[in-house]
């Protein structure tokens, strides 16, 4: 059996497939417009734009498949929510990943919730949910799903699942395996609209015979439920020990590492995630690719970059963030960007950019290391970031590990190489 990753990112869709090997065999991505909203704290997109593309891409792959059937999993971004009505159709715009716009939601969730659940941040799907709740009301809603767990639904015709790593900022209990009693108390009836959630690498079923029918494609296709953006990219590094830190550089910066036991630290946006009997321990900045692309064009990254000594240091003190908020190794929603003083000459100030999104990937392994996470002894990058050799050496510099780049960066390799897993192809994690 093949197998098929589907990676829905920050800044566009790609797919992965893989031979009954493993091997790598057809790639493919398109891009996605920017999130919209009315104001700076709000990000939506219509979903029916990911279900074109998704369904364009998985077209083209069944030309590489030949009529074999494969196992397909989805990733998407965290805490990305959708309100779906009785069919399965959304009845609104996704709320983003990064839609903050639930403050007010905050009190209520300090109220009710423990210290050490993954949803006292704005951008939560519980704090999401909440404030839809409040502010426009659920009339028509019977559902609510993720991003991945929506498109997944989309391939098996039915929406009552979601994977366990994306249900964690929606409150789900991933110790004790279930929604909690605070949650479903403070929905009440609308507690009625969370789905059963499974582990990641679940077999969920068979594709739908009408959606195998119109994607030319294989009735014994499989879909196995499927995961975060960013764990996607975890398992597509292909890490498998504790003192090895992961570090995704795309539009956000990204951070995580195996553990023997779970780290939750909410007041400074840490959380862990049950993966393969495993635990992964990590956290999401809001700082990384995206500031860079506020100021500078590919061309100029790359000429500005080659004018930079990374063994000497800017003296520049920035907190690179795209906007107001940050989520880990800090949690305030309030917390400003410092991007001065601006010096004349780009390529310093460019430096002292990649300066401070190393700072902040310095921090967030200081402050896993300090809650009881194994001590990182070095550092293997994904994303566009991990590709500019003088931003490495400055990262190297900083946090005083080697860094190096992942073989294989692609979370939609990830996602299949989940599928893999779910259907039996590989075991899991070994070391």
């Amino acid at each position: 059996m093949h197998a098929i990753g589907i990676d829905l990112g920050t800044s566009g869709i790609r797919l992965a497939l893989l031979d009954p090997e493993g091997a790598r065999i057809h790639s493919a991505h398109r891009a996605l417009p920017a999130s919209v909203g009315g104001d700076e704290q709000r990000a939506e997109q219509n979903p029916a734009l990911w279900w074109a593309i998704v369904r364009e891409l998985l077209r083209e792959a069944a030309a590489h498949l030949h009529g074999e059937p494969a196992a397909i999993a989805v990733d998407g971004t965290s805490a990305t929510l959708l309100r779906l009505d009785a069919d399965g159709r959304p009845t609104h715009p996704a709320l983003m990943y990064n839609d903050a716009r639930a403050t007010d939601m905050l009190s209520v969730l300090a109220g009710v919730a423990p210290a050490d659940s993954a949803v006292h941040s704005p951008s939560s799907s519980a704090a999401k949910l909440l404030w839809l709740r409040r502010h426009e009301g659920l009339s028509g809603v019977r559902r609510v799903l993720h991003q991945a767990d929506w498109i997944a639904g989309r391939l098996r015709g039915r929406f009552d699942r979601m994977d366990e790593n994306n249900a964690l900022k929606l409150g789900y209990d991933a110790l004790w395996g279930g929604w909690p009693n605070w949650l479903q108390e403070t929905l009440g009836s609308d507690a009625s609209l969370l789905p059963e959630v499974v582990p990641a690498g679940t077999v969920l079923g068979p594709l739908a015979p009408e959606m195998a029918e119109s994607l030319h494609l294989n009735p014994a296709c499989r879909v196995v439920a499927g995961t975060t953006d960013s764990i996607a990219g975890f398992l597509a590094s292909g890490v498998d020990d504790a003192t090895t830190g992961v570090t995704s550089l795309g539009s956000t910066l990204v951070i995580k590492q195996l553990a023997p036991e779970p780290i939750y630290a909410p007041e400074l946006g840490i959380y862990s995630h049950r993966l393969l009997g495993r635990w992964l321990v990590g956290g999401a900045s809001n700082s990384g690719g995206a500031v860079l692309r506020q100021h500078f064009d590919d061309a100029a990254l790359e000429r500005l970059s080659a004018a930079i000594d990374p063994e000497t240091d800017s003296g520049l003190d920035y907190l690179p963030l795209p906007r107001r908020g940050e989520r880990f190794p800090v949690n305030d929603p309030e917390l400003k960007p410092r991007l001065t003083p601006r010096p004349e000459d780009d390529a310093r100030f460019l430096q002292g950019l990649f300066e401070g999104v190393a700072r902040v990937e310095h921090d967030g392994y200081e402050r896993l290391s300090e809650l009881g996470a194994p001590r990182v002894e070095r550092v293997v990058s994904l994303g566009g970031g991990a590709q500019n050799p003088v931003w490495t050496r400055i990262r190297s510099r900083i946090l005083g590990l080697p860094v190096t780049t992942a073989e294989d960066d692609d979370a939609a390799s990830g996602a299949a190489r989940l599928a893999r897993i779910g259907v039996g192809l590989e075991p899991g994690f070994t070391g």
